[in-house]
């Protein structure tokens, strides 16, 4: 098989590559030294129109897959901010694709936008720590209400949630032991990470002071 890159796909390498070259050593040592999300980096991203790598035309992103994004995001990772700026994009490249595929027009019209100019930061609420890999195993419900959900729960290592204006959230709406398959009874709400009604607590981590 031929693995090498097409003139398109180096381009897209190239181009991400210069914008990363702009934020060197210094600039994420100190991100991570003072736990400051990296403002600069993350516009300068979204400026560029990274961040609909992957998203459809017709709403503002350039429509590629995941190949595309995937080398993109290499090109991120292997700069100086390393996994640390890689966090500061990817969830809003890829957390949100579930609203691509099953979203209404009016739905991906109302919030894509937003997180493709870099207006809105997303967060991806999945991990708790009674569950681990076991996603299916997650205790995070929603009770249907009068005005639709509330949900009870925690998450942990939600990436960038300090900064995040939505959030991406796995959650049950049926009982794992009132199911047939362990897989069913869960369900995705994509929603404003309000914290009137949330607490964001930030975990010490050496390494991701800027992105956890």
């Amino acid at each position: 098989m031929d693995f090498s890159l097409t003139p398109d796909q180096q381009a897209i390498r190239d181009a991400v590559q210069k914008i990363c070259s702009e934020f060197d050593d210094d600039y994420w040592l100190e991100r991570d030294h003072s736990g400051e999300f990296p403002e600069e980096f993350y516009r300068a991203i979204a400026d560029g129109g990274w961040l609909g790598i992957t998203m459809p035309e017709e709403h503002g992103g350039a429509g590629l897959g995941v190949t595309e994004a995937a080398l993109m995001m290499h090109a991120v990772a292997r700069s100086s901010g390393a996994m640390s700026a890689a966090s500061a994009i990817h969830l809003n490249i890829f957390g949100p694709h579930p609203i691509v595929v099953f979203g209404t027009d009016e739905q991906k019209m109302r919030w894509l936008p937003n997180l493709m100019q870099g207006n809105e930061k997303s967060c991806f609420g999945v991990t708790e720590a009674d569950a681990g890999l076991n996603t299916t195993s997650i205790k995070t419900r929603a009770d249907r209400s009068d005005d639709g959900y509330v949900i009870h729960g925690k998450k942990i290592w939600t990436s960038s949630a300090q900064v995040a204006d939505k959030i991406m959230l796995l959650v049950r709406t049926t009982p794992k032991e009132e199911c047939a398959r362990p897989t069913e009874g869960m369900t995705l709400f994509y929603t404003d990470l309000n914290r009137d009604y949330c607490e964001v607590r930030k975990i010490p981590k050496m390494g991701r002071a800027a992105v956890d």
